[in-house]
């Protein structure tokens, strides 16, 4: 995306009460975010844009869009938009899905299996220790562990991932570079580092009630489940396992005594249909059919051949020329994204798919800090 592209985008994503549903359905009119900022008044009927709107797009705070410039313009930041093969597919099913999304990080994993954690902001002893083990557990198996960086059980699952070398995705209900809650600065950086920090709302957005529910879908969307710990029969937690359900997502619960009052939320979800789970292991073999299928629409999405689901371990993709360059390039050492970027010269995002059809042959394994090894196969 060239410069003038990029900075109409970030207009449009300015302009105060268009929002991602508006952004859409001009790029829908015009075909880009430049002819949408250049014949906006063009559009004015046909996409529903009030004076407010026109306003922001065509005087727009140039000093805020010079900032926002400068965000993106530091290494490790990226706006991923709905325009690009890259922009995660799963959202384009979710109630008024974003129009781009603002990454600190690594923005292929927002391509590859996720598994939301997400509880009780003051939550007990017994369920942070318990969403540390989940956690541990399900990064180590190749998912990618998915919450919303707030207090007790999302900040618990993040450190967990982290600390199991496993990649950890948080969907915050601020800005990009805002940190909520501020004591979470170290723990964001680590994120960074090692996995993404993603929002839909323009930079500089300090927290506000509203945010959080918005945040909510995006987790639920991205995630191919997720795991309630721990929550109240008030937690936001049941809003983002109900819009997990109603996307036809994998809810799971964990029971727990009839005496905590941060149980009840769980024990409803389990009447009203979640699965009740007491181990990782029942959440990987409840996940694999889905993993499989979204490695099967990043496939078709990105151009990457599908899989075939050869038991010997990619045998059969050997013979195309970008995967037979993949497994090349995966020597004896794990490799990290970046680094098998460099040396087969293909996209993050292909590679991210092709990776997860490679795990689900079991012909490749994550190893730790977000890197990749090559399996030996039986016999070679």
């Amino acid at each position: 995306m060239d410069a003038d592209e990029l900075r109409a985008w970030l207009t449009l994503l300015r302009a105060p009460g268009l929002g991602g549903v508006g952004v859409r359905a001009l790029l829908q009119q015009a075909g880009s975010a430049r002819a949408a900022c250049r014949d906006a008044r063009r559009w004015r009927q046909s996409a529903g844009l009030d004076q407010a709107v026109l306003a922001g797009i065509e005087r727009p705070d140039q000093a805020r869009l010079d900032a926002d410039f400068a965000w993106l313009a530091m290494p490790g930041h990226r706006l991923v938009c709905c325009s690009e093969a890259d922009f995660p597919p799963q959202l384009e099913a979710i109630p008024q899905p974003p129009a781009a999304l603002f990454v600190a990080g690594d923005p292929a994993l927002l391509l590859g299996p996720q598994i939301a954690i997400v509880g009780a902001r003051s939550a007990t002893a017994q369920g942070l220790a318990t969403a540390r083990d989940f956690a541990r557990t399900l990064g180590r198996a190749g998912l990618t562990i998915t919450s919303g960086m707030a207090d007790g059980i999302d900040g618990a699952a993040h450190a967990a991932a982290l600390e199991a070398g496993a990649a950890t995705v948080a969907v915050v209900g601020t800005g990009a570079d805002v940190v909520y809650p501020r004591k979470h600065r170290e723990l964001a950086a680590n994120i960074i580092e090692h996995g993404a920090i993603v929002s839909e709302f323009p930079l500089a957005t300090e927290a506000r009630p509203g945010h959080f529910p918005r945040r909510n879908r995006l987790i639920a969307g991205l995630a191919l489940g997720i795991l309630v710990v721990e929550a109240g029969l008030q937690s936001g937690s049941l809003i983002t396992a109900r819009l997990a359900a109603e996307g036809g997502k994998e809810v799971f619960a964990l029971p727990g005594s009839i005496h905590n009052p941060l149980a009840k939320g769980c024990h409803r979800l389990i009447r009203d249909g979640a699965r009740l789970v007491e181990t990782a292991a029942e959440v990987i073999e409840a996940l694999a059919p889905a993993a499989q299928a979204l490695g099967a629409e990043l496939a078709a999405r990105l151009a990457v051949p599908a899989a075939t689901g050869n038991a010997a371990g990619a045998g059969l993709h050997a013979q195309d020329p970008d995967y037979a360059r993949l497994l090349s390039a995966l020597d004896d050492a794990p490799a990290s994204l970046d680094e098998l970027a460099a040396r087969t010269q293909l996209a993050p995002a292909a590679l991210s798919s092709m990776l997860l059809l490679l795990e689900l042959e079991g012909a490749v394994a994550a190893a730790s800090n977000g890197r990749w090894q090559r399996l030996l196969q039986a016999g070679a």
